[in-house]
């Protein structure tokens, strides 16, 4: 969402902007993004990095601390487990070596037998992958198979971890989009006639300077949940010396803060000098110099909450 950079503009820069943004469009058509953004393995440096020429693999979002239940255990023990966890269901190991997999279904089909042991229910011939696999191929089988989650093992057969769906969808929420990023570099590079590097790189909270004057409760709650489960969806920032002008993620910025995050995921945007940009000067005229300046809005709802949450009419 592109709005502080428009909000900070006057009514002459968006008919500069609006043509600008289309010759932008039609370049980002023809540039490599390949090898403008190298996405990557959340929490690398720099895109000069060589993990940035790998594809993302199952090892950089599984879950390393799985819950799973040993083979010797009964119905009883493998459902107490399974409620203090978040899954519905779990791996099945002996001496750390995956033997099948437990479901939510399969405890509730045995429910009234809660010693029976779970090596006469579990399921044989589990799906797995290994932590090497690329990320898509993995969720390719969740996809084809209808699985919520599938086991991460080694050669021998050791449980290393599990990937689920939510780990796939949060690896793409961290893809931040590249013609959202190539758009305002184009747009910069045009109008103030420099070169702009683009890098991924872990930035502190602190030195963020925003420039939108106004932030969603309700958006910035949903936000700090996405931090907590670990999603890390990079904002977008443009270096001026030692500080970092934040032109996309805003929400995400002042929840990090909240919540004691001192530094976050984001594409810097490097200019080849420096130039006065017009969001800085429309940042300072609205006194916006830190993350506190930022007003948040309570009562009224963020435009994605208002599509996504409409009551039912037995609800309003």
């Amino acid at each position: 969402m592109l709005a502080p950079l428009h909000a900070c503009m006057s009514r002459s820069s968006f008919a500069e902007l609006n043509a600008l943004t289309t010759r932008a469009l039609e370049l980002s058509a023809s540039i490599d993004l390949g090898s403008l953004l190298k996405v990557y393995k959340p929490g690398a440096v720099s895109s000069d990095d060589p993990m940035a020429e790998r594809k993302l693999k199952v090892e950089d979002y599984m879950i390393r601390e799985v819950v799973h239940v040993p083979l010797h255990y009964n119905v009883e023990q493998a459902v107490e487990t399974l409620i203090s966890s978040e899954f519905h269901g779990m791996p099945v190991t002996e001496d750390g070596r995956l033997v099948g997999f437990i479901t939510a279904k399969e405890l509730l089909r045995n429910y009234n037998s809660p010693k029976m042991p779970i090596s006469e229910i579990i399921r044989k011939g589990t799906v797995t992958v290994n932590p090497k696999m690329d990320l898509d191929d993995a969720a390719r089988i969740l996809f084809r198979y209808g699985l919520r989650n599938v086991p991460v093992i080694n050669e021998s057969g050791t449980l290393l971890g599990i990937i689920s769906n939510l780990d796939i969808v949060r690896s793409h929420i961290e893809r931040a989009t590249p013609n959202k990023v190539a758009m305002i570099k184009n747009f910069l590079e045009a109008k103030h006639g420099i070169s702009i590097m683009v890098r991924r790189r872990i930035v502190p909270v602190e030195s963020l300077r925003p420039t939108q004057k106004e932030v969603y409760a309700d958006e910035l709650l949903g936000r700090k949940e996405e931090i907590k489960r670990g999603l890390v969806e990079p904002i977008i920032v443009i270096q001026k010396n030692d500080r970092f002008i934040l032109v996309d993620g805003h929400h995400r910025a002042l929840a990090s803060k909240q919540m004691g995050v001192r530094q976050f995921s984001a594409f810097v945007l490097e200019p080849s000098r420096d130039v006065e940009l017009g969001m800085e000067r429309s940042a300072e005229d609205m006194g916006l110099f830190t993350l506190d300046d930022v007003k948040i809005i309570d009562g009224s709802h963020h435009p994605l909450v208002e599509i996504t949450t409409r009551l039912l009419k037995s609800e309003q």
